[in-house]
């Protein structure tokens, strides 16, 4: 990072502004401000570069500050006294927006433009509050008067007419970063790359798959019709069964098939910036909103142990109460635990319609989860049937497990071809007897053997 040194030698921004502005004094123009979300900056930068391209020419200058604890606007630079903003280099961040090359965001830019006759300038700077970045602050300078209120009123809605079209993130799996310094503010995007699953690759009970189909590709698909005849086009689904049944795994499919939503992903520690995420997903909808372990954020009351987290529970309802029948969400949240999960949530249609069982895998699933988990490895038939017997009420994750150390056995004993029963029970013995009782739960198998 450049550290700069002022000094009188320094070319000051309020010096460039009096001449932009000229015959006007400095503290007679007139600014309007806005301050976008953390998650609107690369659409932003986009947006900047298109108007100036196309419809504003101007000039634009990078702008440096001794402080950096508030947000910087026209009437910091406006004085040379107390806040010296001097003109410096260009100052960009890398943004990933999940592309092969990342975005570049100016930190800060100072444009100098006109149009019909009317000097204009437009600043943008991180927003920040006691040194923290809260979004992103732009703010457009006028000479008074109504056709220069009229310029900056257009530009401004043009401005955010070319934000919402933007959409970087629209289509992609991302979640919100919490600020070091809590206080309920997103503080960047985090762009993730789940791994592609194939419908082949989804084992669950026909039924299980059955109620996927007609509840999310189904339910999109007739989507515009519902909404046509003045029925909600949001739907909220919830996973429950015990761990390692397929639940996560099966919202790594739903991402992979579903490439026009985009797919926010929020955990229980990010509830506090829960509106966030909601004002987010209505803003790139279609969206898919995945909320992990909520029984973590909305427990039955009758066993909350503060009003804090009572408090978390009803901005979760209000947030999902305040959305508009026609949003285009569907909300996606698991369990491991529905009993203990707030009836205001679970028994409430509009904000879960549909529950769905993930159960422990019978024995036809539990041969289908070999032959998936075995990678390069040949499984004779013989192993398969085996292995299906001694692994009842074995869960789909002690299944990929067991194949992982089965295949740790085979190459430690420098064995080549298929895989050979003596290196399933010696993986099998590492995971049901070596280990305890805990193990055995830890893996996510109670073994009937």
């Amino acid at each position: 990072m450049i550290t700069w040194r002022f000094s009188k030698s320094l070319k000051l921004v309020a010096d460039l502004l009096r001449k932009h502005f000229s015959p006007l004094k400095l503290e007679q123009i007139v600014t309007a401000g806005r301050t976008f979300p953390v998650t609107s900056r690369v659409d932003l930068q986009r947006a900047l570069e298109k108007l100036f391209c196309d419809r504003f020419p101007a000039r634009l200058l990078g702008v440096h500050t001794e402080f950096g604890h508030e947000t910087l606007t026209f009437a910091h630079m406006s004085s040379n006294a107390h806040h010296t903003v001097a003109v410096g280099p260009l100052q960009h961040d890398e943004i990933d927006i999940g592309e092969a090359l990342s975005a570049r965001c100016l930190r800060h830019g100072l444009w100098l433009s006109q149009a019909d006759g009317v000097n204009f300038a437009v600043l943008i700077t991180p927003a920040a509050q006691y040194g923290h970045t809260e979004g992103v602050s732009l703010e457009i300078a006028v000479p008074p008067g109504e056709a220069a209120l009229e310029l900056s009123r257009k530009f401004m809605d043009e401005l955010e007419r070319l934000v919402s079209q933007a959409g970087s993130y629209r289509g992609k799996v991302i979640s919100l970063e919490a600020l070091p310094a809590y206080h309920g503010r997103a503080g960047a995007v985090r762009v993730h790359k789940l791994r592609e699953v194939r419908r082949d690759q989804v084992i669950l009970p026909e039924k299980t798959l059955g109620l996927l189909e007609r509840n999310v590709h189904e339910f999109i698909h007739q989507r515009s019709g519902l909404k046509k005849i003045g029925l909600a086009a949001k739907k909220g689904l919830l996973f429950y069964g015990p761990p390692g049944t397929g639940k996560t795994h099966t919202i790594h499919y739903l991402a992979s098939q579903l490439r026009d939503h985009t797919t926010l992903l929020i955990t229980s520690e990010q509830v506090g910036i829960l509106d966030d995420y909601f004002q987010l997903a209505r803003f790139l909808q279609p969206a898919m909103v995945v909320i992990e372990d909520i029984d973590l954020i909305a427990r039955a009351r009758e066993q909350m142990r503060s009003a804090c987290e009572e408090s978390i529970l009803n901005k979760l309802l209000n947030e999902m109460d305040g959305l508009r029948e026609e949003a285009e969400l569907l909300f996606v949240l698991t369990t491991n635990r529905p009993d203990q999960i707030e009836a205001a949530l679970a028994a409430r249609p509009g904000r879960i319609d549909q529950a769905i069982e993930f159960p422990l895998p019978d024995e036809a699933g539990r041969r289908k989860l070999l032959h998936l988990y075995s990678g390069g490895m040949t499984v004779p038939d013989e192993v398969v049937e085996t292995v299906v017997k001694k692994t009842n009420k074995a869960s789909a994750a002690f299944i990929k497990e067991l194949m992982r150390r089965s295949a740790q056995y085979r190459l430690q004993a420098g064995t080549e071809g298929p895989l050979k029963l003596a290196h399933v029970e010696s993986a099998l013995e590492e995971m049901l007897f070596s280990g305890g009782s805990l193990n055995r739960k830890l893996l996510g198998g109670a073994i009937e053997g």
